[in-house]
C-alpha cells in the first residue's frame, strides 16, 4: 500500500460485507448475528483473515484455483502495464497477449489448434455446447444434437450448464432445464455397481454405448467428461476406462468433451489430466488455474477438424460460429495466463506437484490406516480425495454432519479444507484436497496432521 493511500478500516469492511456482499454457496441467516469471514491478503499457500488469523489454504483459494499461490508480483505487473497499453477490445478483433496466451496453450496440448476466449469455466462449456449444437444444425438437419454427461461430474452453474450436471443438489429447485442432456453412470470404482471384477473400467466406460444405443448413435453429438471427477468426490478413471471412452466415440462419430476446469494447468501432475490416459479430445475447457485467479479467464480449445466446419460454407450467413463473450475481450486474462504458465514452466510447478501429490496420498493412506472412519484415499496430483464412511464393509456414508465438523476443526487450527457440500442427497461425505503446486512436504504435513487430529476429536465425540 502506498503512502498515499488511505489506511483500510477492517471493521468497516466487514461491516460492509455483512450488510451488502451476498456471498456464494452460503446460507446468510447466521450473518444476521455473526460476522461473515473476509479475507483481507494471501501469501504463497496462506491466506489471512480480518481477524488477523493466518490459514494454510489446501483448497487454493477454496476452489482450487490459485495453483501458483498468493502474491506473485509477476502476474500483478504484467496486467497493470497490459491494462494501461490496452484494457479491452470485444474477441472480433486480437490482442497481443490474447495470441500469444493461445500459441503458449496449444504448444501443450499436441493435437489442439484453436482457443476460443471467455471467462468462466461455466461459460467456456456452454460454448461448447453451442457449437455441438450449430453442427448439427448445420450437417445433420438438428438431429445429432444430444450431449450426455456422467453421474457425479459438474461442469458450471448456468441453466445450460447445470443441464449437464451429475450432482443433484446443485440442481434441484433451478429446472426446468435445457433438453437434450442425458446421463450415464459414474465411473467409481470404490462403490462398483459390478463387484470385485478385473474390467471395471472397461465395464464402466461401456455405459456410455448403452446411453448413445438407448438414445440412437444419429441423435447423439457429443460427451462431456471430467478427466477426473472434482466436486463430485474427486474420483479418478479406473484403469482401461478412457481407452474404451475414446473408442466408443469414434465408433459412434460422438465428439469428445473434456472439462479440464478444475484438473487443468498441471494440478494432476500433467498439464492437462487427460494427458495421463493418452486421451485426443474435439474440445477441451479450461479456467480457474490458467490464470491461478489473477484475472477472469476460460478457454474453449478446439481442434483444427473442428474449427473448419465452422468455415466449410462461406457464402452461408449463418454456418460461422455467432457468439461472443463480453469480457473474452479483456486482455488482462490472457496476459495474466501466459505469465502463469511461465511460472509453472521455470518452477517445475507440474513436476512438483506429481511429487508432492504422491507423497499427499501416501500420508493419507496411513490415516487410513489410522481412522476406520476413512474408506478409501484417491486422486492424482495435488489433487485428492478422502472418502469417509461409517462402516468399511458396508461402506454406507458418514452422515455428512461429520466432514463438515472435521473441515470446522481444521479451520479452527489453521488449515482450511474442502469437502463435498450441497451436491449429492448422500454422498457429501468426502474431504477434498488441492493445495497449490508450489507446496512442499512441510505443508502437507500440517495439513494432514490437522486432519488426523480433527477427525480423532470428532470421532470420539
Amino acid at each position: 500500500m502506498s503512502l498515499d493511500t488511505p489506511q483500510i478500516d477492517l471493521d468497516e469492511v466487514v461491516d460492509n460485507d455483512q450488510a451488502h456482499v451476498w456471498h456464494h454457496l452460503t446460507q446468510h441467516k447466521p450473518y444476521e448475528t455473526a460476522k461473515p469471514p473476509v479475507m483481507i491478503s494471501g501469501s504463497g499457500i496462506h491466506v489471512k483473515n480480518a481477524d488477523g488469523k493466518e490459514f494454510i489454504d489446501a483448497v487454493s483459494g477454496g476452489v482450487w484455483t490459485v495453483n501458483v499461490g498468493y502474491g506473485r508480483e509477476r502476474i500483478a505487473n504484467v496486467v497493470r502495464d497490459q491494462l494501461i497499453q490496452m484494457c479491452y477490445f470485444a474477441g472480433s478483433a486480437g490482442n497481443v497477449p490474447a495470441a500469444m496466451c493461445a500459441a503458449k496453450l496449444i504448444e501443450k496440448m499436441p493435437g489442439m489448434s484453436r482457443v476460443y476466449y471467455s471467462n468462466s469455466g461455466s461459460e467456456a462449456n456452454e460454448k461448447v455446447y453451442k457449437m455441438v449444437r450449430q453442427l448439427a444444425a448445420i450437417e445433420n438437419n438438428g438431429v445429432k444434437h444430444k450431449i450426455i454427461y456422467r453421474d457425479r461430474d459438474y461442469h458450471g452453474t448456468t441453466i445450460g450448464a447445470l443441464s449437464s450436471c451429475g450432482q443433484s443438489q446443485r440442481k434441484d429447485q433451478y429446472g426446468p432445464f435445457a433438453p437434450g442432456f442425458v446421463m450415464m453412470p459414474d465411473c467409481l470404482e470404490y462403490r462398483s455397481a459390478y463387484g470385485d471384477v478385473d474390467d471395471y473400467g472397461e465395464r464402466a466406460a461401456r455405459e456410455l454405448e448403452k446411453v448413445i444405443l438407448a438414445e440412437g448413435p444419429e441423435t447423439v453429438g457429443a460427451v462431456v467428461l471430467e478427466p477426473i471427477t472434482a466436486g463430485g468426490g474427486v474420483i479418478p478413471p479406473p484403469a482401461g476406462y478412457w481407452e474404451t471412452i475414446q473408442e466408443i466415440c469414434k465408433k459412434y462419430n460422438v465428439l469428445l468433451h473434456i472439462d479440464e476446469v478444475v484438473c487443468g494447468l498441471g494440478r494432476t501432475g500433467k498439464w492437462f489430466g487427460y494427458q495421463h490416459y493418452g486421451v485426443k479430445p474435439d474440445f477441451v475447457t479450461m479456467a480457474k488455474g490458467l490464470a491461478s485467479g489473477y484475472a477472469a479467464i476460460s478457454c474453449t480449445v478446439t481442434t483444427e477438424e473442428v474449427f473448419d466446419r465452422f468455415k466449410a460454407n462461406a457464402d452461408d450467413p449463418m454456418s460461422y460460429f455467432r457468439d461472443i463473450s463480453t469480457f473474452g475481450g479483456c486482455a488482462s486474462g490472457p496476459a495474466a495466463a501466459l505469465e502463469n504458465i511461465r511460472i509453472i514452466e521455470e518452477e517445475n510447478l507440474v513436476e512438483n506437484a506429481a511429487e508432492m501429490g504422491e507423497y499427499l496420498v501416501g500420508r493419507l493412506n496411513g490415516l487410513k490406516d489410522k481412522h476406520e472412519i476413512i474408506g478409501d484415499v484417491r486422486g492424482v496430483g495435488l489433487f485428492v480425495g478422502v472418502e469417509l464412511v461409517e462402516d468399511r464393509v458396508t461402506k454406507v456414508p458418514v452422515d455428512e454432519s461429520v466432514p463438515a465438523a472435521i473441515a470446522a476443526d481444521c479451520m479452527a487450527n489453521g488449515v482450511i479444507i474442502g469437502r463435498t457440500n450441497r451436491s449429492f442427497d448422500t454422498f457429501n461425505n468426502t474431504l477434498c484436497l488441492s493445495p497449490a503446486l508450489i507446496c512442499t512436504k512441510e505443508h502437507l504435513d500440517t495439513i494432514v496432521d490437522a486432519i488426523d487430529a480433527a477427525i480423532a476429536k470428532v470421532t470420539a465425540a
